[in-house]
């Protein structure tokens, strides 16, 4: 490139980052590099100066400035059988459009400066180049269960739109500290992302209505079961799709996730089970125009598991009364 160019972030990159986004394009490109462009604002986002970590809208443009020429090609990319067949192991369902994976916790779903394994990643033992299924939302990194990726840039634009959308229903199951108070309901606020003291984790704190940064977040939840006044088997439908949304909702409430140890509240954790995050992406209903409902549905990762044997939580219990309260 000799002159600078304005690219337009598609809308089957939402929410990638920044670097990520780059390396994609322009894998060339040292992360070296492009953090020298980024700090001399030579790399732009909509105008502004932004970080790598920066999470990318569709609709945004991304100034380009002169990059070098690409030198020799670089080797194509190859994976290994190990880690090819532990993606397919976590295949749930698979047709012409998409294919939905069972995420286990621990597993990030996009590299980062200091993560070689990652689920992106691991999408190259679906196909390569157009073949290649492409990430449409995220989960975080210790939060298991449903996520899908698209196959190609119709389908990825069609998904696109409805996380964007409410027209998808998302279903989460957690272990929240103490009772749930009303045992249903719904969680409301703004909240903003800002980093931590140590300066090297991003969080999400309250916010007020039209400050910089705010974004209204809202939750509805309904409580399953409950341990005596130890703890309750929540299920969570987020409608909005903020970062770290029902961590902070639960926390804010009082009632913290047992093993997050980011966001917390004043009842202590379980003592006894996995210190391990308890939440678990466990069911996705996806509209389809002319057919039924794609409904997929993911098992609880171990840890989940032994939690609800010991604290005498069914987990095959009939959940329709249950659901029937998220609204």
């Amino acid at each position: 490139m000799s002159k600078v160019e304005t690219r337009t972030v598609a809308p089957d990159e939402a929410d990638i980052r920044l670097d990520r986004w780059f390396r994609r394009h322009f894998p060339h490109v040292t992360h070296g590099a492009l953090e020298k462009l980024l700090r001399t604002g030579q790399v732009r986002v909509d105008g502004g100066r932004v970080k790598g970590n920066h999470r990318l809208e569709p609709g945004q443009e991304v100034r380009i400035p002169p990059l070098p020429a690409p030198g020799e090609a670089a080797p194509p990319k190859t994976i290994s059988a190990e880690d090819k067949a532990f993606a397919r192991s976590m295949v749930l369902y698979e047709d012409d459009t998409l294919i939905a994976l069972n995420k286990p916790p621990g597993l990030p779903v996009q590299g980062g400066s200091k993560v070689v394994r990652h689920l992106d990643g691991l999408l190259d033992a679906f196909g390569t180049g157009d073949r290649r299924p492409r990430l449409i939302h995220r989960l975080d990194k210790d939060t298991s269960g449903v996520i899908v990726v698209a196959k190609g840039a119709s389908n990825a634009a069609w998904l696109a739109s409805l996380f964007k959308g409410r027209d998808l229903e998302k279903t989460y199951w957690a272990i929240a500290l103490g009772i749930m108070v009303p045992r249903a309901g719904e969680i409301t606020g703004y909240m903003k992302k800002t980093v931590s003291n140590q300066g090297d984790r991003e969080l999400m704190v309250a916010a007020r209505h039209g400050e910089e940064g705010a974004q209204y977040a809202l939750t509805r939840y309904a409580t399953a079961d409950e341990a005596g006044r130890r703890a309750s088997w929540v299920v969570l439908r987020p409608e909005t799709g903020r970062t770290h949304q029902l961590r902070v909702h639960l926390a804010a409430a009082g009632h913290a996730i047992q093993g997050d140890g980011k966001y917390v509240c004043d009842v202590p954790p379980l003592g006894g089970v996995s210190q391990k995050l308890h939440l678990h992406a466990r069911k996705l209903v996806i509209p389809r125009e002319g057919k039924k409902p794609l409904v997929l549905e993911a098992p609880m990762p171990k840890h989940m598991t032994d939690t609800f044997e010991a604290l005498g939580f069914d987990a095959g219990m009939d959940m329709r009364a249950v659901e029937a309260q998220l609204g």
